[in-house]
């Protein structure tokens, strides 16, 4: 690992610990030559996911667009950094063990409702703001029967 400020390639790992979820590692190093302290992750090298889109295209599964949907409805809500980065690994984790059970492929369907249940339990607001998205609303109504569905 390779010092963010000197380059150097000489550091020492200062504490390591990994996420609840077991996919990741967070290693604090320390640079042997000039002391800068910064922050590693490992994660576990997956084979690549295919989404199969409503129209029947293929895509490579991509979590930076599941990250951008979930920022813009948890957009102004009082959700950190880290429940937002919690969100995503639940998402992701289901992904691979959906997927890995229909040879590497999931429906875009199957993405959206795994980040519908991630996002209920921390912010029924920001489950409401995504669904709207994802399930097209376009009436007022769908709005209203929706969080109807919640309260029950």
């Amino acid at each position: 690992m390779n010092c963010p400020k000197c380059g150097s390639s000489k550091d020492k790992v200062l504490e390591s610990r990994s996420n609840k979820e077991g996919t990741s590692i967070r290693r604090r190093r320390q640079c042997c030559d000039c002391g800068y302290r910064f922050t590693s992750y490992e994660h576990i090298e997956r084979k690549p996911i295919v989404v199969i889109k409503k129209d029947g295209r293929h895509q490579t599964f991509d979590i930076g667009k599941v990250e951008r949907g979930i920022r813009t409805c948890t957009e102004k809500l009082p959700l950190g950094q880290g429940e937002i980065d919690n969100i995503l690994h639940t998402i992701e984790d289901e992904v691979y063990e959906v997927a890995q059970s229909n040879r590497n492929t999931i429906s875009s369907k199957e993405i959206g409702e795994a980040t519908l249940r991630a996002l209920y339990p921390v912010s029924p607001v920001a489950y409401v703001r995504f669904a709207a998205v994802y399930r097209a609303f376009d009436t007022l109504d769908q709005f209203i029967s929706e969080i109807e569905t919640l309260r029950n």
